[in-house]
């Protein structure tokens, strides 16, 4: 995310906590596209970030002056953000519908993105899941999921074909999937939390 200069930074805020609408419009411009990726990335909908970006800086507008210029700003974008997003995922999760969807797109998440930044309890889940696959899938996953190597890379290290790597990562991914789903007493809202801790 792009950081405004400390003094250009405080100073805004100070203006936006005096109710200035210029300083709020600089500061929608800076932070509004990156906030907007990070959201989507998560709700995976076009039209729910772009709605959920508005409530966030209409709440940024109406809690400007409890905003402390001393403190980190984008810690407080991103405070708003997640709490947003938890409360739009808690929602719909009630539709039963969308429990299993949840779950998937939390793993996809969990494999794809570079920071796997998901809270620990969830982490713990995917982990148990990891462990309990075969001996050849783990290794598999572990080296193409975890640190990143080609199926060609993988298969040249376990000394198997890419074909073989590629039929273990689908098995090992729809386990690791069908294990979570499995945990019903684990709720969706806390999995979709885990999803968008910004960072």
């Amino acid at each position: 995310m792009k950081f405004l200069a400390a003094e250009e930074l405080a100073a805004l805020l100070l203006q936006l906590k005096q109710g200035n609408e210029p300083a709020f419009n600089t500061l929608y411009l800076t932070y509004s596209k990156p906030l907007y990726k990070k959201i989507n990335r998560v709700v995976k909908d076009e039209s729910v970030a772009d709605e959920l970006l508005q409530d966030l800086f209409l709440k940024i507008w109406e809690k400007r002056e409890d905003i402390r210029p001393e403190q980190s700003f984008v810690s407080f974008l991103h405070t708003v953000a997640n709490n947003l997003v938890y409360d739009y995922f808690r929602k719909i999760s009630k539709d039963k519908r969308l429990h299993a969807r949840l779950l998937v797109n939390a793993v996809d998440y969990y494999m794809q993105t570079e920071e796997a930044l998901i809270n620990k309890e969830t982490s713990g889940m995917i982990q148990e899941a990891i462990n309990s696959l075969s001996e050849s899938r783990r290794k598999v996953f572990i080296l193409c999921k975890i640190e990143g190597k080609s199926y060609q890379e993988a298969a040249d290290i376990l000394g198997i074909t890419a074909a073989t790597v590629n039929s273990h990562m689908v098995n090992a991914i729809r386990f690791i999937k069908e294990h979570l789903y499995k945990k019903e007493n684990i709720s969706a809202v806390v999995v979709v939390s885990a999803m968008c801790y910004f960072h």
